[in-house]
Order: structure tokens, then C-alpha cells, then sequence
């Protein structure tokens, strides 16, 4: 067996997905956290990340190369927003964004990535859920769905998607006319009316591949731009603003990456009762939203 595997999500360092065995979003990231066969598992992105894998992986160790590298939106909804919401609405199912703790997921139905929020959303039995902690990915759900989305965490997003504006786009556009634009879901409502794609950050690097367009507007964390240039070498990608840059995925580095795995640590421990409903959760999105 294989002793360690590096994942890693496509917003950390450019250096350091080059390090990774594999680079992808969220829902890529924990369908891979469920077939390797290692001992232990580097995971190069934030903290809820990190958690998934001790969740869908008990008998493996993970490790995170910096635990002080947290997801601002998974801070902005806790477990007792969740069961305040289904007290309200009982008859309401809870579809809770994985880009939220273990405690907030194992009181939820099931979980959803940004690659498969309408899709699960859609295969839900109740015509209302409740949605946390992102409320533009909300508002993207309930416009690609006909239930009723009740958000939980009034300020729930995720600050460098909502700081882009419309304004960031329509300057892109004023020097590209003849640019498309292409956005994550978390973006702004406002934002995401100006799109000709939205998707999640594999969907867009799939899509900037397939279009004929030569010039395309990225509106997403610009850790993705690199592999996107990469890839797709013959068009000209333009992010929609310098300042999509998280913080937080930025702090995971070669040099962390590298201290880790030489250390064998920092190891992450998730209480078991918690990873009982959190792991029913992330296994119902796995058995709703299969491999295309």
C-alpha cells in the first residue's frame, strides 16, 4: 500500500497542485477520498475538506498541512441554525453545501458541492428545503428548481465570490467584448445574470475546453486560472477580478505541504458521534449524484 496521497483543490498555490497526486473540486475530491488505498491522506485545501476525509475515511489518517487554514463560509452557519430552521419547518428536508463543519452536516439530510446542488435539490422528496450556509448558491438552486429554498445563514457566503460585482464583470467586458463570461455559483445573483456558464470549478475548466469562444472571463479564485492556462493554452483566460484570492487556500504551501508529510502530522481528529451523521450525509450525496 501506498503510504501517503496528496490531494489537493484547484484554488490552493499553483506550486503545490503540482505537487498533489490528484486537483479538483469538491465533489472530485471526496469520490477520490473514497477509493484510495493509503495510509495517509495529505489534504492540500481548507479545514472542512480536511474533515471529509476522516469522515469518509475512519481507518486512514489525514493530515493537514496548516489547520489554521479555515473555510470563512463554513464559519458563518452552526448546527443549532440548522435545528432551529427544522423546528420551524418540519416538514422541510435539509440539504446543507459541504463547505460547512462536520457538527452542521451530521444534522442535515444530505450534503451537496457546487457541482451537484440542483441535481440533489431536485431528487428530494419534500418540495421545501432548507439550504445553508451559502445563500447565493441558495438563490442559483431555487432558480434552477421549482422547491422552495429556505436559506439559514443570513450573511452565509463565501467573501470572495460575493465581493465580486457586476461592475468587476461589465469592465472585463468593455476591453473583451467579445469575451464569455463564466462564473461559480457562489457569485452574486447580479453577477451570475451576466454569465453565459455558471459551474463549479471543474465545470468551468471543462467548459473553457468544449466553447469556441478564444477569450473567457472567469469570475471564480484565481488559484484556478494556472491549471486553466495549462489545459487550455490557446485561449485567453481573463479573471474577472485580481482580488479573488481566499486567504485561506493560499496558506496551504510547498513548504507546509512538504513539513507534513516529512512529520507525518498535523493529524486531523474528528469525534466519532458526529462523523456517524456527517458521513450519512456525504454518503447520500455520493448515492444521489454518481459519475456522469
Amino acid at each position: 500500500m501506498k503510504e501517503f496521497v496528496i490531494l489537493a483543490h484547484n484554488y490552493v498555490r499553483p506550486e503545490v497542485q503540482r505537487m498533489a497526486d490528484f486537483v479538483g473540486d469538491s465533489l472530485e475530491l471526496v469520490r477520490k477520498v473514497k477509493e484510495v488505498e493509503v495510509e495517509y491522506i495529505v489534504f492540500a485545501g481548507v479545514d472542512f475538506m480536511a474533515e471529509m476525509a476522516v469522515i469518509l475515511n475512519p481507518d486512514k489518517k489525514v493530515i493537514h498541512p496548516d489547520p489554521c487554514s479555515k473555510c470563512a463560509m463554513a464559519a458563518r452557519v452552526k448546527a443549532q441554525d440548522i435545528l432551529k430552521a427544522k423546528g420551524k419547518y418540519p416538514d422541510a428536508e435539509v440539504v446543507t453545501y459541504v463547505n460547512s463543519s462536520a457538527e452542521v452536516k451530521a444534522v442535515s439530510d444530505v450534503t451537496c458541492t457546487s457541482a451537484n446542488a440542483v441535481k440533489i435539490a431536485k431528487s428530494m422528496k419534500s418540495d421545501r428545503i432548507i439550504f445553508a450556509p451559502d445563500k447565493n448558491l441558495a438563490h442559483y438552486v431555487a432558480m434552477q428548481t421549482d422547491k422552495e429554498i429556505i436559506p439559514v445563514a443570513e450573511n452565509g457566503c463565501c467573501p470572495v465570490h460575493h465581493a465580486l460585482s457586476a461592475e468587476d464583470v461589465a469592465r472585463n467586458l468593455e476591453k473583451h467584448p467579445e469575451g464569455e463570461v463564466i462564473v461559480h455559483p457562489e457569485c452574486t445573483p447580479e453577477v451570475i445574470k451576466l454569465a453565459d456558464f455558471v459551474g463549479s470549478t471543474s465545470a468551468l475548466i471543462r467548459h473553457i475546453k468544449e466553447t469556441s469562444a478564444k477569450t473567457i472571463i472567469v469570475g471564480t479564485e484565481i488559484g484556478i486560472i494556472s491549471r486553466m492556462k495549462r489545459e487550455s493554452p490557446e485561449k485567453n483566460i481573463v479573471p474577472a477580478s485580481k482580488y479573488l484570492v481566499c486567504p485561506d487556500m493560499k496558506m496551504i504551501t510547498v513548504e507546509k505541504l512538504a513539513r507534513a508529510i516529512e512529520q507525518k502530522g498535523p493529524i486531523v481528529h474528528v469525534n466519532e458521534g458526529v462523523c456517524e451523521g456527517a458521513r450519512r450525509a456525504l454518503e447520500k450525496m455520493i448515492e444521489l449524484s454518481p459519475p456522469a
